[in-house]
């Protein structure tokens, strides 16, 4: 998916942030969620692979990068580090996936929805806008962020592939 730069590639509640054009990987995206961040005009860019809503749903509350509440805002601070203008800050979202809908009773609400939702709200926090999405459904992606030109390119388990 990227060219001859280096990708890094970002782990379960993990978050990376590079200013040096490298491309940024999450693999299988289920019910997680990656959130995106990019200063298009810095060149700078970030991602937070997210577990969980909130911080109170992870028995490992040392890595505020497994939930939407705490990633988010930790992300937020690690892309100012690297020379972000918060003016400029944009975001984007790939995951959240029901992946056993039909395992679930009537009405009930999956992780992969409360992921999005609370991914939304933290953003909102931030006064982040989100500029696109490829959330939802109930297969499992993967994405390739190159933070040089901004380019987020989502591959489905189904093998559709889209660029955001």
């Amino acid at each position: 998916m990227s060219d001859s730069r280096s990708d890094i590639l970002v782990r379960l509640g993990a978050i990376a942030v590079t200013n040096t054009g490298e491309t940024l990987v999450a693999l299988g995206l289920g019910s997680c969620v990656a959130v995106l961040l990019h200063d298009p005009v810095g060149q700078v860019g970030g991602l937070a692979h997210v577990l969980l809503p909130s911080g109170s749903l992870s028995r490992d509350r040392g890595r505020p990068a497994r939930a939407a509440d705490t990633a988010i805002p930790a992300l937020a601070e690690q892309m100012r580090q690297h020379g972000a203008s918060p003016q400029r800050i944009v975001a984007r979202m790939v995951g959240g996936a029901s992946m056993f809908a039909d395992l679930l009773a009537a009405g009930a609400v999956h992780i992969g929805e409360r992921n999005v939702v609370a991914c939304r709200m933290a953003l909102r926090k931030e006064g982040i806008p989100i500029v696109a999405e490829a959330v939802g459904g109930q297969g499992s992606r993967s994405v390739w962020f190159d933070v040089g030109n901004g380019t987020v390119t989502v591959r489905a388990v189904d093998g559709g592939t889209v660029t955001l």
